[in-house]
C-alpha cells in the first residue's frame, strides 16, 4: 500500500512532510509546556501537529519497510531502520504532552479570575499548588519530550542519509564506478 506513486518511492516523499512535521511539533509542544503567553495561543496547534506526526510516522516506517525490499540489504539499511521505528513512543509521548499543555491551559484559563493567575486559592483559602506543580510537570515533560523527538529525528536522519548516500560518498572525484 505504501510503496509507490507514479512509479516513485513514497518513502522520500513522505519523509520530507515527516521531517518538517515532527520537529515542528516538537517545538511548538516544548514551547507552550514552558512559555503560557505561547501555550495561550497555540495549545491547539501543538495538539493537532503532533496528532498529524502521530499519523505521518506509521506511514513514513512503512514506506521505509516498502522500499527497503526493493533496494539491497544493507547495514545501514538495517540500522536506519531500527532508529526510524525508535521515533513512535516519542511521538506518542508527544501527543500526550500537547494534550497536557492543551489542559494546563484550560486549568489556568478557568482558574484565573479575582486571585490572578496564580490559580486561586484551595477550599482552605490557603494557595493552590497544584497549578504550579501541575506547569512544572507539563513544563519537564515537555522538554524532555521535544528533545527526545529532534533527537530521535536527528539521528534517524542522519543514518538515512548515510544509507541513501554511501557509496557516493566513498567514490573519489573523477573514479569511475563499474556499471
Amino acid at each position: 500500500m505504501f510503496d509507490t506513486i507514479a512509479d516513485l518511492p513514497i518513502h522520500p516523499l513522505v519523509v520530507h512532510a515527516t521531517v518538517i512535521v515532527v520537529p515542528a511539533a516538537a517545538l511548538v509542544v516544548g514551547l507552550a509546556g514552558v512559555w503560557p503567553t505561547f501555550r495561550a495561543r497555540t495549545a491547539p496547534l501543538a495538539l493537532a501537529l503532533s496528532a498529524l506526526a502521530l499519523v505521518l510516522v506509521p506511514v513514513t516506517v512503512q514506506s521505509g519497510d516498502a522500499l527497503r525490499g526493493r533496494v539491497p540489504a544493507s547495514e545501514l539499511i538495517d540500522r536506519h531502520r531500527d532508529l526510524g521505528t525508535g521515533l513512535l513512543p516519542w511521538v506518542i509521548a508527544l501527543v500526550f504532552t500537547a494534550g497536557a499543555t492543551g489542559w494546563l491551559h484550560r486549568w489556568e484559563t478557568a482558574r484565573t479570575g479575582p486571585a490572578g493567575p496564580d490559580g486561586g486559592s484551595d477550599s482552605s483559602g490557603g494557595p493552590a499548588r497544584a497549578p504550579r506543580l501541575a506547569a512544572v510537570v507539563v513544563a519537564i515533560l515537555a522538554v524532555i519530550t521535544a528533545a527526545g523527538v529532534v533527537v530521535s529525528v536527528v539521528r534517524i536522519g542522519h543514518s538515512g542519509a548515510e544509507a541513501a548516500w554511501s557509496d557516493v560518498a566513498t567514490t573519489t572525484v573523477g573514479s569511475t564506478t563499474p556499471s
